[in-house]
């Protein structure tokens, strides 16, 4: 097939727009392989870096993704989903990790200095604390779906088994409360959207424009100590969030107004 070269739009544009149908059309189905590079050159008589730049379109729209060694498949519909206010109820019934349907590598564990978005977010933070920085991936493809870290205090943490690089045996909250004598009791989020730094672009995959979803997570015992601050980015096109509660019909006074 070759591409009508009078049509006004570059002949990327035409190639992904063409793609595009296809995939709605159902050509392509969620999960199948799409056609190697050489087969789409041939098939519309243009160029290898037309041909990519036309994928990279449809990469960026969240059509298709790229699997290392694997090659460009149509994207699965469904996305990840958090729903922050049951975790830890489900994790202490289940005794399993919080994400347990994920592939857990722990990239690195040890004492770092506290970094300052940290620091920020709990009030006399340590300079010093255990960091376990971790990548989930997707068990069947190996897709990197989440990167993140855990920021533990060292009088909690320090000289255990969570200063070992290795996936510990259950959720780490629960880790948390084993070594600190104390429950989990309060967490604040804070979330945002925001453009990916170099290392996360490059394990998640990103596109070129793509964005990522940040949330930095404080927990706290009863009493208010900060016993662990976790952070997670995912791209911002592969995850939901939802939060159900319940209003109550009594007047609350926040700590801080909503804006939005």
């Amino acid at each position: 097939m070759t591409i009508d070269l009078g049509a006004r739009a570059p002949k990327y544009q035409r190639i992904a727009e063409q793609l595009r149908r296809e995939i709605a059309a159902g050509q392509y189905k969620p999960g199948e392989r799409m056609p190697a590079e050489t087969d789409l050159v041939e098939r519309f008589g243009v160029s290898l870096p037309t041909i990519r730049q036309a994928l990279s379109v449809l990469r960026a729209e969240g059509l298709i993704e790229s699997r290392q060694g694997k090659g460009t498949f149509v994207k699965e519909t469904r996305k990840l989903q958090r729903r922050s206010r049951h975790r830890y109820g489900r994790a202490r019934a289940d005794g399993k990790l919080l994400t347990s349907h994920l592939r857990h590598e722990i990239a690195a564990a040890g004492r770092e200095a506290t970094p300052s978005h940290v620091a920020e977010a709990i009030a006399d933070a340590p300079a010093e604390m255990v960091v376990r920085r971790r990548v989930l991936r997707d068990a069947e493809s190996g897709q990197a779906e989440e990167v993140g870290a855990s920021y533990i205090p060292t009088d909690i943490a320090g000289g255990t088994f969570l200063e070992e690089p290795t996936v510990v045996p259950k959720a780490l909250f629960l880790c948390v409360e084993d070594l600190s004598g104390t429950t989990y009791a309060y967490a604040r989020d804070r979330w945002e959207v925001r453009m990916p730094s170099a290392y996360e672009a490059d394990v998640l995959d990103l596109v070129p424009g793509a964005t990522v979803i940040h949330v930095l997570h404080v927990a706290e015992g009863a009493d208010g100590r900060v016993l662990e601050v976790s952070e997670s980015v995912w791209p911002s096109d592969r995850i939901v969030i939802l939060d159900d509660y319940p209003i109550t019909p009594d007047a609350e006074v926040p700590g801080a107004p909503s804006e939005v």
